[in-house]
């Protein structure tokens, strides 16, 4: 019921679209989001970040806005229909939504022969399963220089996250040598692919 609450209220405009993220956390995507060709968004739910996502990549950039959008009981999609609406309002790159997992979209991108991404968001599943699936699926498919942010990855004294996404980031993240951490703002943590 409070899906339908809020969908109502963000249709009549009295509501904005949610998002965990902070102010901080997005203006740092859209800082390594600047000037992307291939951009990726794992997780999307109402399109908050996508939005500032697509609108500091490059103009003729494509962002694949990822998320398995499941159905409630209705067979509605809220979420989706918000973020669809909100960052149908960017009039820059393209955008390719893509209803999938980190991994199924990975597998998508594959097969696509497509060039390595630039920009990878991953704010999905935050279960060890899930990061470690997202995660070994797109840190692959980056390339040098490429930007790989994580959200709810790390823990702060204003902000005290108890998650398998935090505990995975400090094992497995912060040690694969094929990346240094390059921002940690809030709870987002940000590593560049090296050479």
């Amino acid at each position: 019921m409070a899906a339908v609450l809020h969908f109502v209220l963000w249709q009549l405009r009295l509501r904005a679209a949610a998002s965990t993220t902070t102010r901080a956390e997005r203006d740092t995507l859209a800082a390594r989001a600047s000037g992307r060709l291939r951009a990726v968004e794992i997780g999307v739910a109402q399109g908050v970040t996508t939005k500032r996502i697509r609108a500091a990549m490059a103009p003729e950039g494509e962002l694949w806005a990822i998320d398995p959008y499941f159905p409630n009981r209705l067979g509605l999609r809220f979420s989706e229909m918000i973020a669809r609406r909100e960052v149908e309002g960017v009039e820059n790159g393209r955008v390719r939504w893509v209803r999938d997992t980190g991994r199924g979209a990975a597998e998508l991108w594959q097969a696509e022969g497509k060039k390595p991404a630039d920009f990878v968001f991953i704010d999905a599943d935050h279960t060890w399963q899930g990061i470690s699936e997202d995660w070994q699926a797109w840190s692959d498919l980056v390339g040098a220089g490429a930007f790989i942010a994580l959200h709810d990855s790390r823990s702060t004294p204003e902000n005290p996250i108890v998650a398998d996404s935090v505990r995975f980031t400090d094992s497995v993240v912060r040690t694969d040598p094929r990346f240094r951490i390059v921002a940690e703002v809030d709870s987002l943590t940000v590593v560049e692919r090296l050479p």
